[in-house]
């Protein structure tokens, strides 16, 4: 009777364990399917990355989209992500990868631009100029562009296939990637290959200098490119690039973003993202408010729409 009592014990535990398990099994599952991504910071600095995760976020609150961002601040070895994976149809925020990639093939032949190049090199980026684009994308190659990302290390990046370039698939991770080059010491690009991409990512175009320089405080130099992009699915990409240097910080902003139902709409979610980084990384000092002008970008945005195909 005893042996009996228990063992009916032991398969009545057994069955409790079961019941008491399976439900929180159950409903974990929905519970992390249902959850979205969240931002993620670290950071040398004492509570920098707790205020950039909840400052972010906050940015980011009730914003519809799929919004992806990378940060990253050399001065306090600051990292923020967010979707760093996520592939996003380009838009012309490749022709910094276009540019790089003529300046990389070149330091390959040990040579200067031409003034043919250099002329489209400036169209390309300062005023997005596709046909500039187009030349310089034929001109290279797909294999060459695939060599540089290659070299680059940004293997998440597809080239747009048949010359749609406004179709690479870029990521938060390899753009950021890339910004790392143009702004440090690196045996991809020279230093005078640096300072050229750079020099042109900084006289861009009024009408196009909207997105990531939102609310950059005046004492950094502002590098920027942007593109956009409306498709029948995923509605309008809009996304923004850009490096910042000075009072005493070295960082690079990437914002990605699709299923927006307006370019404005994405505009507004990039520069609300921006605005936040930049006030926590460089705070204005209460006591001298007035001293730190912040960047307003302009209120009508412009970008060139790439090509893309009849059925897209």
């Amino acid at each position: 009777m005893t042996h009996r009592i228990s063992r009916r014990a032991r398969v009545l535990a057994a069955g409790l364990g079961a019941g008491v398990i399976v439900p929180f099994a159950a409903a974990a599952a929905p519970a992390a399917a249902a959850t979205a991504p969240q931002v993620s910071c670290t950071s040398s600095k004492t509570g920098l990355a707790a205020k950039l995760q909840n400052d972010i976020t906050t940015a980011l609150k009730g914003r519809a989209g799929t919004v992806a961002v990378g940060l990253y601040d050399r001065s306090t070895k600051t990292t923020c992500t967010l979707r760093s994976s996520t592939a996003y149809d380009s838009a012309s925020v490749v022709k910094a990868t276009v540019l790089a990639t003529l300046l990389w093939d070149a330091k390959k032949h040990n040579r200067y631009l031409t003034t043919r190049e250099q002329s489209l090199a400036t169209a390309m980026i300062t005023k997005s100029d596709n046909n500039a684009t187009s030349t310089l994308w034929k001109q290279l190659g797909v294999t060459k562009v695939k060599g540089f990302l290659t070299a680059a290390g940004m293997t998440q990046t597809k080239p747009g296939a048949n010359n749609y370039w406004g179709l690479t698939q870029i990521t938060v991770r390899d753009e950021q990637k890339l910004l790392a080059l143009l702004t440090a010491k690196n045996s991809v690009l020279s230093d005078n290959s640096r300072a050229y991409e750079l020099k042109l990512m900084g006289k861009v175009i009024s009408s196009q200098r909207w997105g990531t320089p939102a609310g950059a405080p005046s004492s950094v130099a502002v590098h920027v490119k942007n593109g956009w992009l409306s498709r029948a699915t995923h509605g309008w990409r809009v996304h923004s690039i850009g490096t910042f240097n000075g009072a005493g910080h070295d960082y690079m902003i990437t914002v990605l973003t699709q299923d927006n139902s307006t370019m404005q709409y994405g505009v507004n979610t990039i520069q609300a993202v921006a605005k936040a980084i930049h006030k926590d990384l460089v705070p204005t000092p209460s006591t001298t408010s007035a001293s730190v002008l912040r960047y307003v970008p302009t209120s009508n945005p412009q970008e060139a729409i790439p090509a893309v195909p009849s059925a897209g």
